[in-house]
């Protein structure tokens, strides 16, 4: 695991603006993260790195083309490693449309000692897909997630993440239940997207949290990528 002893800088990039954030680990790897892109990945401009983290909503619309494509678009980028997961947009994803990058579905991958864990649920909300309803039903995904996972990536974000969990009408639709699997398993990372809104970064007790969201309210491609290097 990530052997996490303090925070080294926090603040941006000469790549429009990224927030960039380096924290210590015995290898050295930047991870670049986003959200959300709700099919704009194509105009898309992304800083180098050695890990591409999309944490779902690929689709514009909810179509098997749109997924393909996406899938197509993500297994030619030139990083090393590659992971996704789906969103509650994205009904149609299948791990085999994947040729060059990992499609993470409740499970995980280790990259350099770094141990990578995917999961597409969120909390019922209206009639779309991958979501569970509160309690019991979704506690049982995250109790999947192994107590020696690093990087947490999940659709949405956990409860009590400030503005990263909060909607433009000031309420927290983050789940209780994941941030009680979070406390257990403790990540070095937990990045997310889905509440447009709430893009941006926070930290607390240890854990750094990423909502990495591309796409704005309005669904305009315009938040830059999150650059998240550990060394």
């Amino acid at each position: 695991m990530i052997s996490r002893r303090a925070l080294l800088a926090r603040g941006t990039t000469n790549h429009k603006n990224s927030i960039y954030i380096v924290v210590n680990f015995p290898h050295r790897m930047k991870i670049i993260i986003i959200s959300d892109t709700h099919g704009h990945h194509r105009k898309l401009n992304l800083p180098a790195g050695d890990v591409l983290v999309h944490c779902g909503d690929v689709c514009g619309q909810t179509t098997e083309e749109s997924v393909r494509d996406f899938a197509l678009w993500f297994d030619q980028l030139p990083y090393k490693h590659k992971l996704c997961i789906a969103g509650n947009h994205d009904k149609h994803m299948n791990a085999s449309w994947f040729k060059k990058s990992v499609y993470l579905q409740d499970d995980g991958v280790e990259i350099n000692g770094c141990y990578f864990y995917g999961s597409p649920w969120t909390p019922t909300f209206f009639d779309w897909y991958w979501m569970k309803d509160r309690g019991s039903d979704i506690a049982e995904r995250w109790s999947l997630i192994p107590e020696h996972t690093d990087v947490l990536i999940t659709h949405g974000p956990p409860s009590n993440v400030g503005t990263l969990s909060t909607t433009v009408r000031g309420a927290d639709v983050g789940c209780s239940d994941l941030q009680k699997a979070i406390e257990r398993v403790k990540p070095t990372l937990n990045c997310f997207g889905h509440i447009h809104e709430g893009y941006g970064i926070s930290r607390a007790a240890g854990v750094d949290y990423i909502n990495a969201s591309t796409c704005t309210l309005e669904y305009q491609p315009i938040n830059p990528p999150v650059e998240y290097e550990i060394w």
